[in-house]
């Protein structure tokens, strides 16, 4: 038997004359096994979380790519050259998709090897190097959730190149004056997107499905409030006569689907359905109180 490794994450791995190495970094791919202190293949399948969380970043850059085509093209109805665009988008980051899971391991399947998430340190073991006896550092830097960490980057690599190589010939086409304006966006955000999974994608894990709930809730409010005329009726009518409107809407009620089944995960039927019934409640809720807190009514 080996002797034990200090650490959390300290593995021994075995060299080509078939003997252990020193402690160290498993190798990627490799996680240690807590009992035998030995790197050993990452075999396991992602969870529903794990895919849940995935969706979940795939989700941002899409919902990004939409909101700022929307915000370029100053439209408040859809049209064709609208329309293009948001397709656009869809088979951009659905292209990145599938290029993502192909080039992962095992290449060439839509299939994902990954170690399972443990711990919220399995998404920072740069922050637990140990120091045995306080004098020299062991670094046993690696990623303890392989694949979930670098993954993703390399699905935000993939939508940026799709994105250059056909969004400008789309934007050409389709409002050419305004739509590149959401290509400098995406420029702009997809950076931003990997710097915060790089720092904080621990936290996301753990915490996405509340954030897809609250976000989206606020956003519906959001949407709500920049109508002009907040009467119920003027609210109701503009929700389920305008296209555009009812769409959002429905977006949003998405979205906040997908927020309960990521924090449920499932495990309760009647649970479940009875949440997903309360998914038309905020935007019901705004609708009814709306005329509580329209400005013009107040009074100094």
């Amino acid at each position: 038997m080996p002797m034990r490794c200090p650490g959390l994450y300290c593995g021994r791995t075995y060299l080509e004359s078939g003997i252990l190495s020193e402690c160290g970094s498993c190798p990627r791919g490799f996680r240690r096994n807590d009992a035998t202190f030995i790197c050993e293949p990452c075999n396991d399948n992602p969870t529903l979380y794990d895919w849940l969380y995935l969706g979940f970043m795939a989700l941002l850059p899409l919902v990004l790519h939409w909101f700022f085509i929307d915000m370029v093209a100053m439209r408040r109805s859809f049209n064709k050259d609208v329309l293009i665009l948001h397709f656009s988008a869809l088979l951009e980051i659905v292209l990145a998709c599938i290029l993502t899971l192909l080039t992962m391991d095992p290449i060439g399947l839509f299939q994902i090897r990954s170690c399972n998430v443990r711990h919220l340190s399995d998404w920072y073991t740069l922050l637990h190097n140990p120091k045995p006896n306080y004098d020299k550092t062991v670094h046993c830097t690696q990623e303890a959730v392989y694949p979930l960490y670098t993954i993703v980057l390399v699905f935000y690599a993939y939508s940026v190149v799709i994105m250059l190589l056909f969004r400008p010939w789309i934007c050409r086409k389709c409002l050419p004056r305004q739509s590149k304006m959401s290509i400098y966006a995406a420029l702009y955000f997809f950076p931003i997107l990997a710097v915060l999974q790089a720092l904080i994608g621990g936290l996301l894990y753990y915490s996405f499905p509340h954030l897809i709930v609250v976000l989206s809730v606020i956003s519906n409010a959001a949407h709500f409030a920049v109508k002009m005329d907040q009467r119920i009726t003027a609210l109701i009518l503009s929700t389920f006569l305008d296209l555009r409107n009812f769409v959002i809407l429905v977006g949003h009620w998405c979205l906040h689907t997908y927020g309960i089944i990521s924090i449920t995960q499932l495990t309760d039927t009647s649970l479940n359905g009875f949440l997903i019934i309360l998914i038309p409640v905020p935007a019901t809720f705004y609708i009814l109180t709306a005329k509580f807190t329209d400005p013009s009514r107040l009074r100094t």
